[in-house]
């Protein structure tokens, strides 16, 4: 009888053991091969990070500098001296900056190749050579100025120079016409030490361009050299890595929505070399390049550490097991699902259902739900209150930005952003008000006083125009009035109403002094799309006249009056 049960039992076990094996096989390889997926995403989003941080700078770098007036001024006039010495000094200044410490420039109007490297070596001769159509070496110039406007990353071996660099190659444009290109590189092998060298046990990080050919790589025999000159055809590709057609069209797939943005990383199987590998892809937006981890999951996920489980769950099978199951998912699974359901909407950043979890049993879990909501609370308090004080820091911030410390209007910088908004899009007036004898003011009454006559004079100032006029402190004792939609009578009546304004009343101190002021005006009318430096000028020709005729009175500019240098 022993004997029957005992067949039966065992009959029993195997059969329940023999589709628990099959699920248990078929959990473990899901759960490797959603381990795997998660390890390269996180693996792609780390090298992605790994191997922005010292490009971006370098990128920042070399699109800051080719936004410069200075460069933009000496390429539309090369041998102009002082555009060339300012042009010079200008490359010789982010020369300090680059982590290479090397630039180029190309002027388009010439072809000639300005160049200085880390040791200075070409100081006072940065003009090495001038670029050539007809020349090979030079093909990439000629390909890189056809982009648009921008920085643009190539992995090329300059003959020349006899170096091998990872070149920022960035456009200047005016309007549709490619003034040159400039940038500076970095080392190709601290790169590749830097982004894909780093060893990691069944881990191969690479990066690829928009075409798929390898850019950087461990192995330095697949990357594509002077990637923007040759031809695509025969380089060696991510796509002549893997071993069939169907892996190259995913791969193709899934390289195209990362680019578009519709995912941040994306992974897929692919077998390379007759193995199956995990392939992790990102989207570098700001290079234009694939970052594609390949992962080998069994090498970096050991099958061997299921196998504990796997007895465990042998030892535990039976209908008594099963039955306990039962009131575990009960008592305690659902249970955990509903508090990870509050735990992800409080990382979203609604703490609702994590405040309202605490009730119900007082056993282990609802202790752990009473706790949770708890700190939900305090979290979400301290959420808004720090919130709270980040947006009057921010406002704070931008107050201090924006406004003249003493007396309350705008600074030069602030100034420039209403000019900026209003040069745009209309016509505008622009009064120029200096206070006359200013310096006599401080050294009669002291420089307290001086800042009482100022505050006053920008009181007055604010009093005569009207609310959509403009009052910006532009000087120590020179003021800006901008007026938007002017016409030349609008610019004259609000100067006289200025001048009127400062001649009611003297100042009074508080030790019962008056002091007597006026101001002299310089005004003019700049046409939509004026440079603020330029009206600035003209502004300042026609107070120079004022102050020459007497001061206290107001000059409006004309064409004939020659602007002079800015007044000491």
């Amino acid at each position: 009888m022993s004997l029957r049960v005992l067949v039966f039992v065992l009959l029993g076990f195997a059969a329940v053991a023999m589709p628990a094996y099959a699920a248990f096989n078929w959990i473990a390889n899901s759960t490797i091969i959603q381990l795997g997926t998660l390890f390269a995403e996180k693996q792609v989003l780390y090298d992605r990070h790994r191997g922005l941080g010292a490009l971006t700078r370098e990128v920042a770098l070399a699109e800051a500098l080719a936004g410069s007036q200075a460069m933009r001024d000496w390429a539309s006039d090369e041998n102009n001296p002082s555009l060339r010495r300012r042009g010079i000094a200008e490359l010789e200044h982010y020369r300090r900056s680059f982590a290479d410490g090397s630039y180029f420039f190309v002027i388009d109007r010439s072809g000639n190749y300005y160049f200085n490297d880390a040791a200075n070596s070409y100081a006072g001769d940065q003009f090495r050579y001038a670029v050539d159509a007809k020349n090979s070496r030079d093909a990439w110039y000629f390909t890189t100025k056809a982009l648009g406007e921008g920085c643009h990353l190539n992995v090329d071996n300059d003959a020349n120079l006899h170096v091998t660099k990872v070149w920022m190659n960035c456009v200047i444009r005016d309007g549709d016409t490619v003034l040159g290109v400039l940038g500076t590189g970095i080392d190709l092998s601290a790169f590749i030490q830097e982004v894909v060298n780093i060893p990691q046990i069944g881990v191969t990080s690479m990066f690829v361009d928009r075409h798929g050919q390898v850019q950087a790589h461990r192995d330095e025999n697949l990357v594509d050299l002077a990637s923007l000159a040759a031809e695509t055809a025969g380089k060696r590709s991510i796509f002549s890595l893997v071993d069939n057609d169907d892996d190259r069209m995913r791969l193709r797939a899934l390289m195209a929505e990362v680019a578009s943005g519709t995912s941040l990383v994306r992974s897929t199987f692919v077998t390379v070399g007759g193995q199956q590998a995990l392939a992790g892809i990102g989207y570098l937006d700001r290079l234009g390049w694939f970052n594609i981890t390949l992962m080998d999951v069994d090498a970096i996920i050991d099958r061997r550490l299921f196998l504990p489980i796997g007895l465990l769950l042998v030892g535990v099978m039976g209908l008594v097991a099963f039955m306990l199951m039962m009131v575990f998912k009960q008592t305690v699974l659902d249970r955990l699902v509903r508090l990870e359901q509050v735990v992800h909407a409080a990382r979203a950043g609604n703490f609702e259902p994590a405040l309202g979890f605490g009730s119900g049993t007082r056993d282990e879990i609802g202790r752990l739900g009473r706790a949770f909501a708890e700190m939900a609370a305090v979290v979400d308090d301290n959420t808004r209150l720090l919130e709270a004080r980040v947006s009057d820091r921010t406002r704070e911030l931008q107050q201090l930005a924006f406004k003249d410390g003493q007396t309350g209007v705008l600074n030069r910088r602030g100034l420039a952003a209403v000019h900026a908004e209003t040069a745009s899009t209309t016509q505008y007036g622009l009064l120029l008000v200096d206070i006359d004898h200013f310096k006599l003011v401080n050294d009669n009454y002291g420089h307290a006083a001086g800042d009482i006559v100022v505050i006053e004079v920008v009181r007055r100032i604010t009093g005569a125009i009207a609310d959509r006029h403009t009052c910006a402190r532009w000087g120590g004792d020179e003021f800006i009035v901008l007026l938007p939609d002017a016409t030349p009578q609008m610019v004259r009546n609000a100067a006289e109403s200025v001048l009127a304004a400062m001649g009611q009343l003297p100042v009074l101190l508080p030790d019962g002094r008056e002091i007597s002021m006026s101001v002299s005006i310089g005004a003019c009318l700049a046409e939509k799309g004026d440079a603020l430096e330029i009206v600035a000028d003209m502004a300042d020709a026609a107070l120079y006249m004022a102050k020459s005729q007497g001061r206290d009175r107001l000059v409006v500019f004309d064409h004939q009056m020659q602007t002079r240098p800015l007044r000491a």
